[in-house]
Parts: structure tokens; C-alpha cells; sequence
């Protein structure tokens, strides 16, 4: 294939790649993208193994072969509820490879690429080994093969420091040297630098950071191309590292902070004081599924807010015919969608339109908040953090300041959840021993099908 097809291919492909991105800007239209955006990248690398003379072509056919094998289980079979860790998983994928591949082209290369090449080089091999260990203990956290609390290590933010002095003094170190021993002793200090990166993010501000390193894979991409001379990574990598960036800064809007509040508030973070522990020992009111089937059997307007829980107990289709025997008897029935819900973006809209759940029913945070001062039941199933008024009225908590869905304000509040643990953020909920509050404990498929059999006794 002649440069002027494998040319025309590659701009086909990043028209691919722009409108995936704009496909899944909607959930009406995010399958089609991602249809459009894996075509994309077939036809990428198609152009990619006929437009290039290539050694070792065993070796590359065998790299493809082992990641269908892995790759494909791994994408068809994950849970919902691990779909963050998937995210991190292969984001962290992406910025080590980028970063391999830098260092492999410089120990081909050697002294023959100019400084411009050279500083894409050592950029690259920087950003991509951050993210690559940094993708890593977000996987571990959400896992929960760590603890998801944050980490603090003895003079945790010197060493931090400390270690981006030498990063960025052995980055400086080989472009006059040209040392292949500096670049791999920053590729590995580098990956140091990612974990200190992390460690000290906690709850729920964890997906964030997973948003934040996906736009780091992306800058490392598109350094990578402009290394390898190829338009296509450097488009490929620009829209990654674009996209991660807004989505990281609209998420922190979404908790009410500042993304550099989130990665390194731990250092400064103060004891939880009185306030934050309102609440905790006191009793709380546990009814039945008989009693809930009552309370939104005989309502006006029911919201419901699902949370991570849901997304565990897969009870989304129950949910799901719960609203629709709820609205067949004259109920209202709406969602309330806060924006990060679960463990990422658009998780709890990925959950209901499983379930067929009509999108018009979807109010987001600030529509729903203006409906539950005349709503009579809020039925809260699995969410904890995102419905916590520490987040609204107790300034020592760890998450004030974050806009929550104000459940509070509905006449009654039921809540679905296994047992009396906190949510993610790892603090204790107040609203759980509110008076107007009834807790219904358990498994939330299992409790809903109980208050689904109520709701036909009536």
C-alpha cells in the first residue's frame, strides 16, 4: 500500500475516532460509537501491518493473539460493578506500552533523533510508567485487594516531592547525554512516582484519579506518535488525553472539589471531628418489605436513588418492574441520577438501560433536588455517600462540599442496604437514624422481590 492510500486510511480512522467520542457523549447513541471507534482502530492497525515493511512478524501476530485470548474473556465477562478496575486495567495497558515503545524506538535509534524526537522520548517513557503503576494501585483500591482508604506514608509528602525532583533531574539528565541507563532508571523511578501518586487518594475520589491517569495514557500516546512519526497516535492520543482531562475536571465539579483538593488533600487532611460521627451508634428503624410495599404502594411520587449496591445485587431489572407496577397504580416514578454514582461516570445509566429503563425517567442531581421537597417516598438502594448531608452540613467531614442528592428532603426515606457499614468514603451517615428514615436490610435483588410481592398484595 502506497503513502498516499495508507494517508487517506489513517485520516478515515481518526474521523473514527472523533465521532466514537461524539457517539458516546449520549446514551442513545454511545453503542454506535463504540462500534464506530473499534472500526477505527481495526482499520488503524490493518493500515499499519500492509503500509510498513515489518520484522518479527511472529512475534507481532503472537502479541495480538495472547491479548485476544486475554483481552476479550476479560471484556465479555466483567461485572458492571468491576468495570472501573476493566478501565483501569487496560489504561494502565496503554501507558506502559506507550512507554516500551519509546524506549525501544531511543535503544534503536541511539544518537540519530534530535532533541524534539529525544524530549517526546523522555516524555513519554515519564508519563507512561505514572500511569502504568499509578493504574495499577487504582485497580488494586478498587479491587480491594488494598485498602480504598488513603495511604499516608511517614513524610509521604517530601518523599513525593523527592521523587518528581529526580524524576524531572534525570529526565534534564538525558537529553545532553543521550544515556540509555538514565532512561531506564526514569522509567523506574517514574513508576515509583506513579504509586506515591495514588496512595494517598481514597473513596470515592479513586475514579477520578482513574480519569486523570486515562488522560496521561493519552499525552504518552500522543508523544509516542510524534516519536514514531505517526499522525494517527498523535490524533488518537490528543482526543485520550482531551477527553480525560474535561471529564476528570467535570467530575471534581461533580464532588465540589478541585482535582488538586482530591490528589493531595490527605496531606493536609484534619482529624474527623464530632460532626462527622453524628448519628453513628444511635438506633435506627428497620422495617420490612411489607412495610415498604405500603409506603410506595400508597404514594403519590416516588424517587429512587441507586447506588453501587444496585449495581452488586444486579437488581436493576427488579428495580425496573418495581417502577412499573408502582406507575401501573398511579404512582410517579423517577430515578435520581447523581454524577457519580457507583464507581464512575454514567455507571448507574449504563445499569437501567440494561434494564430498558425508560431514559426520559433519569433526572439528574439538580433536577431531582428541586422535585423531593413534594416527593413522598425516596427509596435509596445502595447508595450511601452521594445522599449524605455530612457532605452538606459538617464542614470537618471528608467529603463537604460534594453536591449530593438531597433525599433528606422527602417526606419518608427507605433504605436498602446489606447492613450498617459506611459507603466508600469510609464515614458514617447520619440520615440512617433520622426519624423519618426506615432501613430495609439485605440483598437488594432479594429485597425488592419481596417488596414487588408486597405491592401485588395490596
Amino acid at each position: 500500500m502506497n503513502d498516499s492510500w495508507s494517508g487517506l486510511l489513517y485520516l478515515v480512522a481518526a474521523l473514527c475516532f472523533i465521532l466514537a467520542l461524539k457517539g458516546l457523549s449520549g446514551p442513545r447513541t454511545a453503542r454506535a460509537g463504540n462500534l464506530v471507534g473499534a472500526a477505527g482502530a481495526l482499520l488503524a492497525v490493518v493500515v499499519v501491518l500492509t503500509s510498513t515493511e515489518l520484522d518479527h512478524l511472529p512475534w507481532i501476530f503472537g502479541s495480538i493473539a495472547v491479548g485476544t485470548v486475554i483481552g476479550v474473556p476479560a471484556a465479555r465477562q466483567v461485572q458492571m460493578t468491576a468495570m472501573p478496575q476493566l478501565v483501569a486495567a487496560f489504561n494502565g495497558v496503554g501507558g506502559g506500552a506507550a512507554a516500551l515503545v519509546a524506549l525501544a524506538d531511543f535503544l534503536r535509534s541511539g544518537d540519530a533523533d534530535g532533541y524534539g524526537p529525544l524530549t517526546a522520548t523522555v516524555f513519554t517513557v515519564l508519563i507512561g510508567a505514572v500511569s502504568f503503576t499509578g493504574s495499577a494501585v487504582t485497580f488494586a483500591k478498587l479491587q480491594e485487594i488494598m485498602t480504598t482508604r488513603p495511604v499516608i506514608l511517614p513524610a509521604g509528602r517530601w518523599l513525593s516531592l523527592g521523587t518528581a525532583a529526580v524524576a524531572v533531574a534525570l529526565a534534564v539528565t538525558v537529553l545532553p547525554t543521550r544515556s540509555v541507563a538514565a532512561l531506564v532508571l526514569l522509567a523506574v523511578v517514574a513508576g515509583f512516582l506513579g504509586v506515591l501518586f495514588v496512595l494517598p487518594v481514597g473513596g470515592a475520589d479513586v475514579p477520578i484519579v482513574i480519569s486523570l491517569l486515562n488522560a496521561f495514557t493519552g499525552l504518552s500516546v500522543a508523544a509516542s506518535g510524534y516519536v514514531l512519526d505517526n499522525v494517527l497516535l498523535l490524533i488518537a492520543g490528543t482526543l485520550v488525553g482531551a477527553a480525560g482531562t474535561l471529564l476528570t475536571r467535570l467530575m471534581a465539579q461533580a464532588m465540589g472539589r478541585s482535582v488538586t483538593s482530591i490528589l493531595f488533600g490527605a496531606f493536609t487532611a484534619t482529624a474527623p471531628t464530632s460532626a462527622d460521627a453524628m448519628g453513628a451508634g444511635q438506633p435506627v428503624r428497620s422495617v420490612t418489605p411489607e412495610d415498604v410495599a405500603i409506603l410506595l404502594g400508597y404514594a403519590r411520587r416516588v424517587v429512587v436513588v441507586p447506588g453501587y449496591g444496585l449495581a452488586v445485587a444486579q437488581a436493576q431489572h427488579t428495580v425496573h418492574e418495581l417502577a412499573d407496577l408502582l406507575t401501573a397504580r398511579g404512582v410517579e416514578v423517577v430515578y435520581g441520577i447523581h454524577p457519580v454514582a457507583g464507581r464512575m461516570p454514567g455507571h448507574m445509566n449504563v445499569l437501567l438501560a440494561e434494564a430498558n429503563v425508560d431514559y426520559a425517567s433519569l433526572h439528574e442531581m439538580d433536577q431531582v433536588n428541586g422535585e423531593l421537597p413534594s416527593t413522598d417516598v425516596a427509596l435509596v438502594i445502595g447508595a450511601n455517600d452521594v445522599v449524605n448531608p455530612a457532605a452538606r452540613d459538617s464542614p470537618g467531614s471528608p467529603i463537604y462540599g460534594m453536591p449530593i442528592i438531597d433525599v433528606d428532603e422527602a417526606a419518608q426515606v427507605v433504605f436498602l442496604k446489606r447492613s450498617m457499614r459506611p459507603g466508600f468514603a469510609g464515614i458514617d451517615n447520619s440520615l440512617l437514624h433520622h426519624p423519618k428514615t426506615a432501613m430495609l436490610f439485605g440483598d437488594a435483588k432479594d429485597s425488592l422481590t419481596s417488596v414487588i410481592a408486597g405491592v401485588k398484595a395490596l
